[in-house]
């Protein structure tokens, strides 16, 4: 889909502090590595299998990374605003895997995805027509975020306005673009969005705003967004951010549904984690594993981040648990 894994933002400080962000293992270009950490017990070995599951995150490992819409201040208003919302109000993970699934998998345009979405969920019904005018919604050059700009301007269209939607790139160009006025609405994610403002302001060393807990996290959102003259809708419950996957046949055998359980079930000499390179030292894989929830694993194979080589060692039986993103349109289930 797109190689947005998330591994440098969080409580970073905290497992510097601990320790723990020198390594659970070392970062070869292919291959696996042994943690540092010893673990003890049998662990589970991989168990092929063609379906990927996520494990509930049920400790809040990971940052609120929700998707958010971003509004030019001068351009926001109320009508504009509830549109949005109506998107937000549309939207959970799952839904959004689907989207993701319709694109990257069934091959749809963003165009035609966001499109049937809209239909099936009767996205426009009750938008009350704004004050109207031209509209540019920004994307980043991934689908995910295309489908999201098109699912913005069905429901601006339907509140009045005429929109065009344009790929933009980066968040380091369409962020300035979007403070500027040259355009006026973006999808964001609000963690990524948060740290992003937030070291752009104050320095890559400033501590950390964003956190699991998402009202926490879109309230320091909206302050920092209020200083450069950007406005965010409401946060919807989908989410795309980092997550540990595992087959169903694995989840069936081991009884494993959250990571707690994986920790509790699966830490020892059996249990391969895949990831990037990166990943045995960032609070947001395998270090925060070790830190959440004590989790060790025998192993690390060292792969890519959420891309075709870790989803295809959990498939064939060869990793046990691997980082993905949340929304992957591999973890679609039909």
């Amino acid at each position: 889909m797109h190689a947005r894994i998330r591994l440098a933002v969080g409580a970073a400080a905290a497992l510097t502090a601990a320790g723990l962000l020198t390594g659970c293992g070392g970062a070869g270009s292919s291959g696996t590595d042994a943690p540092k950490q010893e673990a003890s017990g049998a662990g589970c070995a991989p168990v092929a299998g063609d379906q990927l599951m996520v494990l509930a995150d049920d400790k809040k490992q990971q940052n609120s990374d929700n998707v958010i819409p971003a509004v030019n201040a001068d351009a926001a208003n109320p009508q504009l605003l509830a549109a949005l919302d109506k998107v937000s109000g549309a939207l959970d993970t799952p839904k959004l895997v689907q989207l993701n699934k319709a694109v990257d998998v069934d091959r749809k345009t963003p165009k035609t995805a966001a499109e049937e979405f809209a239909s099936a969920n009767n996205l426009t019904a009750g938008i009350a027509k704004g004050p109207g005018g031209p509209l540019v919604v920004g994307a980043a050059n991934f689908s995910e975020s295309e489908t999201l700009a098109e699912l913005y301007r069905i429901a601006l269209t339907a509140a009045g306005y005429q929109v065009r939607v344009q790929q933009i790139g980066s968040r380091e160009l369409y962020e300035p673009a979007l403070e500027k006025g040259e355009i006026q609405v973006v999808p964001e994610y609000a963690a990524s969005m948060a740290e992003f403002l937030n070291t752009k302001a104050n320095g890559s060393g400033v501590k950390p705003v964003a956190s699991p807990d998402l009202d926490k996290t879109v309230t320091a959102l909206r302050a920092a967004g209020d200083k450069v003259g950007i406005t965010f809708g409401k946060p919807s419950a989908a989410q795309d951010q980092n997550a540990f996957a595992v087959t169903k046949a694995f989840s069936d055998k081991y009884g494993v549904r959250t990571l707690s359980e994986l920790a509790a079930k699966c830490s020892g000499q059996a249990t391969v984690l895949a990831g990037p390179p990166e990943c045995p030292q960032r609070v947001t894989c395998q270090a925060g594993l070790v830190q959440v929830y004590n989790f060790q694993a025998g192993s690390f194979s060292s792969l890519d981040a959420g891309g075709p080589q870790t989803k295809n060692a959990l498939k064939a039986g060869s990793a046990s648990a691997g980082l993905v993103l949340s929304s992957d349109a591999a973890l679609a289930t039909s």
